[in-house]
């Protein structure tokens, strides 16, 4: 335990601090796994208001300097990916399902194969004699 004064506030302040930011930590999390959960369902709408709360406990967090600022905006561009990413997978099955089957192509006989005529190679170009340069003078 501390002796002198200022240190025994900085303990104080610290225990708040300590309290303060696990309170952040506690709402950040839960933020996320709702999010990976709300991805896993097919509800677009909770999907988009769980990525809007953990963007938004992200941002709280990094202004708190709970968490770094750079690591809060990596972690926001991952979720907008994972976002993304199960937005187009919806959009795939939902294709799929429903995609309406063409009908089958009727086939036609193959069409006649008409030799080429082969042309004759022409000799190759002679190549230029290279002059020899002038003697130089001493």
């Amino acid at each position: 335990m501390p002796i002198i004064k200022s240190a025994k506030k900085r303990v104080k302040t610290a225990n708040k601090a300590a309290v303060r930011n696990s309170k952040t930590k506690r709402s950040l999390k839960p933020a996320l796994k709702s999010f990976g959960k709300a991805i896993v369902g097919s509800d677009k709408k909770k999907a988009t208001k769980a990525l809007d709360k953990a963007k938004s406990e992200l941002d709280k967090a990094a202004k708190k300097n709970v968490i770094h600022k750079n690591k809060a905006a990596r972690k926001k561009s991952q979720l907008a990916k994972h976002a993304k990413a199960a937005a187009d997978v919806t959009k795939a099955s939902l294709a799929k399902k429903t995609a309406v089957k063409k009908p089958a192509v009727k086939k036609t006989a193959p069409k006649k194969v008409v030799a080429k005529k082969t042309v004759a190679k022409k000799a190759p170009a002679k190549k230029p004699v290279a002059k020899k340069a002038p003697a130089k003078k001493k």
